[in-house]
C-alpha cells in the first residue's frame, strides 16, 4: 500500500474520483462555456495557468465581492485565493472601484504623470523606506528592471538566487539546485540560454553557502523573497537576514528584496517589519488593488551610480519600462490602496483572523495524527505536507505531492471554499470574516476525515480570539 504524507494512496484517487463528479454536477453552465472557449483560446483558457487548478474543467467567474467568488451557476466560494495575491485585499475595495469610475471618464493611460503621482513617491518612501521608485507593469518587469539596473552600477553581471525562489518569468531566476547543481528548472519551454551561466543558486537559510557563492566576487545582486513562499513557506533562520546583508555589503553585492507574496506580513512589508536594508525593492500584486501594477525602489547610493552610467552612454532605450507602466489609471488606483486599502487597521485585521486560521489548521491536523505542519507569515498560511518546518527548497520541493493537493483542494472547493491552485497557500483578506475562516476550518476537518479515514470531526477549532502567533 502506497502513502502520501500519511493518507492511503488509494483513498486519495477515489476521494478525487468522487469530488470530480460532485463538481461537475453542481457546474452544468461552467461546462458548456469550458467547451466554448475552446474555440479560440489555447488548452481553452485566455492565460494558461488557469488549468493548473485541480479541477476537471475551469470554473467560470460571475463575480465576486469581498472575499467571496461565485460562479456563473450560482455558487458561492470564501475566496482564500484572492487572485494568487492580487486581490489580497479583497475584490473590488471599495475605494478602488470608486477611484476606476472616477478615472475612466478621464483618461486611462498618457504616458504623463498625474498628480497623483506626487503623492505617490513619497508614500512609497514612507512605508517601505527607499528614496528612488518607478512603477511597472508587474513584479516580473520590475524585477528585471531593477537587475539591469544592479549590473549596470556593479559592472557584473552574474546574479544568485535561493533555491526554490519565485520572482515571475525573470529568466535568470529559473534555476534550481538537483543534487548540489545548479540546473535550469523544470518545464521551462523555449529558453535560448542556459539560465545557469549568469545565476548562482545556493539554498535558502545556508549561509556558508552564500558566502562562498559571494566570495569569488562577481555577483551583482542577490534577489530574494524575505520568506520563500511559492515552494512551500520557508522561513528564514535566526540571524540569516543579518548575514545575508552583511554578506553582500562586504562582496560589494546588492540586494533586491521581493516583496510580493511578503506583503502579508503589513504595511510596510516584511522589510520594515523585521528591519531589513535591501539596496533595491520589489513589490507587485495587490499595490493597485488588483489593477495591474508594480513598484521598485532604491537607495540614493544606487541612484548616484546609477545617473553615473547613463551619463556615459548615448541617447537611447534603457530597457527599463513599457508604454502602459504608470498609466493614469495604475496611478489612481494605487494612491487610492496605499491611503484607503493597505491601512494599519486591515492588516490587524487580517493579521488576527490568519492567526486564528492557523490554529484551527494546526488543530484539525494534531486531532487526525498526520505528519503535516501549518507556517504563516502574516495573513499568509499554509499547511505543509512535512512534520516540521522547512530549511529551504530542497526540503520544500520534497513536500509537493500533486495527487493529495489536487484532491484536499477539490474538497475544499466543493465544500465552498477556494485556496490557491499552487501548493496549499490561503491568504486573508480585510473584507475576510471570522465565519469564512471557520467554514474553511470546517471544510478542512471534513476532508482530511475522509482522506484519513474517519468522520471529518478531526480535530476542534478554538473558540474566536485574537491570535498572537508570530510570523
Amino acid at each position: 500500500m502506497s502513502v502520501l504524507a500519511g493518507i492511503d494512496q488509494a483513498r486519495v484517487e477515489s476521494f478525487f474520483k468522487a469530488e470530480s463528479a460532485l463538481y461537475a454536477a453542481a457546474r452544468p453552465r461552467s461546462r458548456t462555456m469550458a467547451e466554448q472557449l475552446k474555440h479560440g483560446f489555447y488548452q481553452g483558457v485566455p492565460m494558461h495557468w488557469m488549468r493548473d487548478w485541480p479541477m476537471p474543467f475551469p470554473m467560470m467567474v460571475a463575480q465576486a465581492r469581498g472575499a467571496t467568488i461565485t460562479d456563473i451557476d450560482g455558487n458561492s466560494l470564501s475566496d482564500f485565493c484572492l487572485g494568487d495575491t492580487g486581490s489580497m485585499f479583497g475584490h473590488s475595495p471599495e475605494p478602488v472601484a470608486r477611484t476606476i469610475a472616477a478615472q475612466a471618464g478621464i483618461g486611462l493611460t498618457y504616458m504623463l504623470p498625474t498628480p497623483k503621482a506626487a503623492e505617490i513617491g513619497p508614500l512609497l518612501s514612507q512605508r517601505f523606506g527607499l528614496p528612488n521608485w518607478q512603477i511597472a507593469a508587474t513584479a516580473t518587469d520590475a524585477n528585471r528592471y531593477a537587475l539591469r539596473v544592479a549590473r549596470a552600477v556593479t559592472g557584473r553581471n552574474r546574479i544568485l538566487v535561493f533555491n526554490g525562489c519565485y520572482h515571475g518569468t525573470v529568466d535568470e531566476t529559473f534555476v534550481r539546485l538537483v543534487d548540489g547543481k545548479p540546473v535550469p528548472r523544470a518545464g521551462l519551454i523555449g529558453q535560448a540560454n542556459d539560465p545557469t551561466g549568469n545565476a548562482a543558486v545556493v539554498e535558502f537559510n545556508d549561509t556558508p553557502a552564500l558566502e562562498r557563492a559571494l566570495a569569488g566576487g562577481d555577483i551583482a545582486c542577490v534577489i530574494t523573497e524575505p520568506v520563500l513562499t511559492n515552494s512551500s513557506m520557508v522561513l528564514p533562520e535566526p540571524g540569516f537576514h543579518a548575514a545575508l546583508r552583511q554578506l553582500t555589503r562586504t562582496a560589494g553585492t546588492l540586494l533586491l528584496i521581493d516583496e510580493t507574496h511578503t506583503i502579508s506580513t503589513g504595511p510596510g512589508g516584511y522589510t520594515r517589519r523585521y528591519g531589513l536594508e535591501p539596496d533595491l525593492f520589489v513589490l507587485g500584486k495587490p499595490i493597485a488593488g488588483g489593477v495591474p501594477a508594480s513598484v521598485w525602489g532604491f537607495t540614493d547610493e544606487v541612484a548616484a551610480k546609477l545617473d553615473a552610467v547613463r551619463a556615459m552612454l548615448a541617447p537611447g532605450h534603457s530597457g527599463m519600462g513599457t508604454t502602459l507602466s504608470a498609466n493614469a489609471l495604475v496611478l489612481a488606483t494605487m494612491h487610492a490602496t496605499l491611503t484607503q486599502v493597505m491601512t494599519h487597521d486591515a492588516y490587524a485585521h487580517m493579521e488576527r483572523l490568519a492567526g486564528l486560521l492557523q490554529e484551527s489548521l494546526s488543530a484539525v491536523i494534531a486531532g487526525a495524527k498526520l505528519p503535516w505542519h501549518v507556517a504563516r507569515v502574516g495573513a499568509r498560511v499554509e499547511f505543509i505536507f512535512a512534520p516540521a518546518p522547512l530549511r529551504n527548497g530542497t526540503e520544500a520541493e520534497a513536500t509537493h505531492i500533486h495527487e493529495l493537493e489536487a484532491a484536499v483542494h477539490l474538497g475544499l472547493l466543493n465544500r465552498g471554499v477556494l485556496i490557491a491552485p499552487f501548493h496549499n497557500m490561503m491568504l486573508v483578506s480585510p473584507a475576510t470574516t471570522e465565519a469564512d475562516v471557520a467554514k474553511l476550518a470546517a471544510a478542512f476537518a471534513d476532508v482530511v476525515g475522509s482522506l484519513a479515514g474517519f468522520s471529518g470531526t478531526a480535530g476542534s477549532q478554538p473558540a474566536s480570539r485574537t491570535s498572537t502567533a508570530s510570523d
